[in-house]
């Protein structure tokens, strides 16, 4: 099982509404996650904005592929791209890029 950690930056003035999203995923998305492979899948967020996203999967890169073919997953992608700084043009989905592991207690 792969452990996948990564970092985003949600704008200040969107903390409290990205919380209140997250608070009620919808119910077709969180099916589509466990359907792809998304699995012990958790959000941390810094009053700063600072987010902290974890996960297991068997391989990130097919859980990953799975969910960007999913309908669900374009229509929350789109919603949630202006919670977000410094995307550049990607999706935030896009924007998670792994931190590499450096220790692991079991």
């Amino acid at each position: 099982m792969q452990r996948v950690c990564f970092l985003l930056k949600v704008r200040r003035d969107r903390l409290d509404e990205y919380r209140e999203r997250h608070a009620a995923v919808w119910p077709e998305m969180l099916a589509a996650l466990s359907a792809t492979g998304w699995h012990n899948y958790s959000l941390f967020l810094r009053e700063d904005g600072l987010l902290v996203g974890y996960l297991e999967t068997e391989d990130f890169a097919r859980a990953r592929a799975a969910m960007a073919a999913t309908d669900v997953n374009a229509r929350w992608q789109a919603e949630m791209a202006d919670f977000f700084e410094a995307l550049d043009g990607t999706r935030p989905d896009e924007a998670m890029k792994p931190l590499t592991e450096v220790f692991h207690l079991a």
